[in-house]
C-alpha cells in the first residue's frame, strides 16, 4: 500500500454504527516492502499507523 505526505487515510468502523475515521499522513515510515505511517486525526490526535485491508488511502490531488 503506497501513500504520500497530505494524502488522507480513511478507516471503515469495526463495529456496528462506528463511524470510519479519517486522518492525513504527515510522514512515511519504514521500509518500501513494510510503511507505515504517522497519521494526525481529524480529532487533532496522532499515532503511528500499519495499513491493514480496512484503510483506504486517497491522493491529495483526489481528497480536494
Amino acid at each position: 500500500m503506497t501513500g504520500a505526505i497530505g494524502d488522507l487515510l480513511r478507516v471503515r468502523g469495526h463495529r456496528v454504527g462506528e463511524h470510519p475515521r479519517l486522518g492525513e499522513i504527515t510522514e512515511v515510515l519504514g521500509e518500501p516492502d513494510h510503511v507505515h505511517f504517522r497519521v494526525r486525526w481529524e480529532d487533532g490526535q496522532e499515532t503511528i499507523v500499519f495499513p491493514g485491508p480496512d484503510i483506504v488511502i486517497q491522493p491529495a490531488t483526489a481528497a480536494g
